[in-house]
């Protein structure tokens, strides 16, 4: 092991990192809005500085898009040297075959597992006692973010939570303010689904269908209340005409929509719009009805190859990953949290401190990534994306969702 290597796994200063060799890593990622692109380059800088060279393998569009094009790569023996996945079921397969390199020694020599928290993140990167993967992140799906422009030209105050956002939208409307953006993805959709159905069926239902794949439950009267509030949500973004995500957020930033269900990486949208929290936008995790997030978000895996050297600087740069210098850099540009217990993020805003007020009180969830295999996933996406941009209805839409929940493997 490298003594470079050795001093990243113990937490050594970035700056003070040397390297024998210089080694150019080409990295596969779906980081491609303002916000994410800023966040990236915060680990490129710091790759670049120990020596070495990140060379930028950004694939534009969301991860329904990259993800089979980093998995082709992989199987057809064209393989880079790290990639951002979900930390999850979503490489199970590929590990399986012997496709990602074993990082168990680095995780050990860093002494991750007393680190990481939750410490689910880690064991999602697990398959058979083996660490395949280093954890970047903590994201959390169950966020609407709001625009104060919006409310004040509407003349309402800022909604503190779901029903009040409801509530508002009618004024919204005659304002001249669409209620709910909503990107045109199945992806965007689902995420949708899955915050309200949370906030309106509630966490027991919600763990029963999500942790224990009841689709009795799916079936339940709980969830009926969740679906037709789905499709009241429908009603509030049937104008919105934007496919990706960050269009969306964009549009509660100009004030074009009163708000939109998102993930907590839209705070990266804010603040490259320099945008203040509490000033110019709100944001309610759990949409203000319950002080619990998922802990879902983003992992680096390593294909294996058949050089030394390349072996060797994938370590590396796993152990940089997850160094308390490139966690916060990181993190706070990406608007995540860390996966790290023992940093210091008082610099956070006052989005991020909600989400860290949530993980230090332990309301978290596992994410669909954890939950459901890439298979299942992609069908609740591609329903959500059916019933979104139809008019089938909400019993309809249950009905085909606790199928599928049935079904899941």
């Amino acid at each position: 092991m490298s003594k470079t290597l050795k001093s990243l796994l113990v937490g050594t200063a970035l700056s003070c990192a040397t390297v024998a060799h210089a080694v150019e890593l080409e990295v596969t990622h779906w980081w491609t809005s303002g916000g994410e692109a800023k966040a990236v380059k915060t680990f490129a800088d710091a790759w670049n500085a120990t020596g070495n060279t990140w060379v930028d393998g950004a694939i534009a569009g969301s991860g329904g898009t990259a993800r089979p094009i980093i998995i082709s790569r992989i199987l057809g023996g064209d393989p880079m040297a790290a990639t951002q996945l979900n930390h999850g079921r979503q490489a199970e397969e590929l590990i399986e075959a012997g496709l990602l390199l074993d990082l168990t020694d680095v995780a050990e020599a860093g002494g991750w597992a007393d680190l990481v928290n939750p410490s689910s993140l880690l064991e999602s990167c697990t398959l058979d006692g083996k660490i395949y993967c280093v954890p970047v992140n903590i994201h959390s799906a169950q966020w609407i973010w709001l625009s104060h422009a919006a409310y004040e030209k509407a003349g309402v105050d800022v909604p503190s939570d779901w029903n009040e956002f409801v509530a508002s939208a009618p004024a919204l409307t005659d304002a001249g303010v669409l209620p709910l953006a909503m990107g045109q993805q199945g992806w965007q959709q689902s995420i949708a689904f899955g915050a309200i159905t949370l906030a309106v069926a509630g966490l027991d239902a919600w763990k029963a269908v999500n942790v224990e794949k009841s689709a009795d439950a799916a079936r339940g009267p709980e969830y009926t209340a969740a679906f037709e509030a789905v499709a009241s949500a429908r009603a509030l973004a049937k104008d919105s005409n934007v496919q990706d995500w960050n269009l969306a957020t964009n549009m509660v930033i100009t004030g074009a929509a009163g708000g939109q269900i998102m993930g907590d990486w839209a705070q990266g949208e804010f603040a490259v719009a320099e945008q203040v929290e509490g000033q110019d936008y709100s944001c309610l995790p759990g949409l203000g009805l319950n002080n619990v997030l998922d802990t879902g978000g983003d992992a680096f895996y390593f294909p294996v190859n058949d050089d030394a050297e390349i072996t060797a600087a994938q370590k590396e740069l796993a152990a940089l990953l997850i160094s308390p210098e490139a966690q916060v850099n990181f993190n706070l540009a990406k608007g995540s949290l860390p996966v790290r217990g023992d940093i210091d993020l008082s610099a956070a805003n006052g989005c991020m401190q909600k989400g860290l007020g949530i993980l230090a009180e332990g309301g978290v969830l596992p994410s669909a990534d954890i939950s459901f295999s890439a298979d299942t996933q992609t069908q609740i996406e591609d329903l959500m994306a059916q019933f979104w941009s139809s008019d089938m209805s909400a019993a309809d839409a249950q009905a085909a969702y606790a199928d599928l929940i049935e079904a899941a493997d």
